[in-house]
């Protein structure tokens, strides 16, 4: 492990923005990140877990305490699985299982950030889910010191979110995943992919072809990380799509009547047996009259100007700026559609 004082947090996140942390912990090992936690929690230290931060929006003043730099990035690939350690790029992990010659998590290309956010998030893509594959995770118990592998029933997995999230008394060490041995992907539930390859809905295809289907697709909307392209200096999707309650759709449904006339609605059966409805949050963030690029050239926090869902960072925007414009979109769209759009980054000192 290794300290350094006063570190710029902007330069670790994907957003670009944020302040300083009194001291930074880079931890290139699981051991050293184990050891590094369970003294800072020891000695009642605050602590940020940061590893490629690419769902952070940390606040101007920056974080008064200890950033803990994830660093251990060690990838075990064997005959129908996967086991990364919580530092590894995702990505790299999911092209080194595609190259290996096997399938499952190549829907899940292109994402920016590390393996163990990909649980804390349930991170999903393309109609395939983290929580499709996860076999089990190791976690450090910051409330007794322990580690442990715990399986995929014990993590709250949903739509965007686990027991893991918004709560910092475990931290993901590692985690695996089931593969196909035959290079199969994961069946095609996404129509525009589908389409792209040319194949039906819900059928399979070889993982290689997948993974470039969707890297082209995420390339188009800013999706894939280029430091050239302020469109991609973003948290990805900034809302989750809303998920109505069953007594609730009808209203929307009006809502959106009232504004936009008989209008087709992308909507989709929300996960379990509530009977809601999934809608789409760039659809209605549109909807409402936030175009791409709003609100203008020279705003510093603009929505991209390939797709509404990501907010990003000109190039001198703050944490500041990114925050009025999250509001702004939030709140007009509950104006106009009665539907509240929820974040998906992790807000550290900021509050919508």
């Amino acid at each position: 492990m290794r300290l350094s004082d006063g570190p710029s947090l902007a330069a670790r996140t994907t957003l670009r923005v944020g302040g300083s942390a009194r001291l930074l912990a880079d931890c290139p090992t699981t051991d050293a990140l184990v050891g590094c936690v369970r003294a800072l929690d020891a000695a009642g230290v605050p602590t940020l877990v940061v590893a490629g931060g690419s769902n952070l929006l940390i606040a101007d003043a920056g974080f008064d305490g200890v950033a803990v730099a994830v660093r251990n990035d060690a990838v075990d690939i064997t005959a129908d699985a996967v086991c990364a350690e919580a530092g590894a790029v995702w990505d790299d992990v999911v092209a080194r299982t595609v190259a290996a010659g096997l399938g499952g998590l190549e829907c899940l290309s292109g994402i920016p950030g590390s393996v163990g956010a990909t649980p804390v998030q349930n991170v999903g893509a393309y109609g395939v889910e983290v929580s499709t594959l996860l076999r089990r995770v190791q976690l450090l118990d910051r409330r007794t010191g322990e580690v442990a592998w715990v399986p995929p029933s014990d993590l709250g997995l949903g739509y965007r979110t686990s027991a893991l999230k918004h709560r910092d008394d475990a931290l993901v060490l590692a985690a695996e995943f089931a593969l196909h041995p035959d290079g199969s992907s994961e069946p095609l539930r996404y129509r525009e992919l589908a389409k792209t390859l040319g194949v039906d809905e819900g059928s399979t295809a070889p993982a290689g072809k997948v993974r470039e289907a969707v890297l082209g697709l995420r390339a188009g909307k800013g999706m894939v990380l280029d430091a050239a392209d302020h469109d991609t200096w973003s948290a990805g999707s900034f809302f989750t799509n809303p998920v109505i309650a069953a007594d609730g759709v009808d209203a929307v449904l009006a809502a959106i009547a009232d504004r936009l006339g008989a209008v087709a609605v992308p909507r989709y059966p929300a996960d379990g047996a509530s009977g809601g409805v999934k809608l789409s949050a760039g659809w209605l963030i549109e909807r409402a009259g936030y175009a791409r690029g709003y609100p203008g050239e020279r705003a510093p926090a603009r929505l991209s100007t390939k797709h509404t869902l990501a907010l990003t960072n000109r190039g001198t925007a703050t944490a500041t700026d990114l925050v009025a414009l999250a509001r702004d979109v939030r709140d007009g769209v509950e104006a106009a559609f009665g539907v509240r759009l929820e974040p998906e980054p992790v807000l550290v000192g900021l509050r919508l």
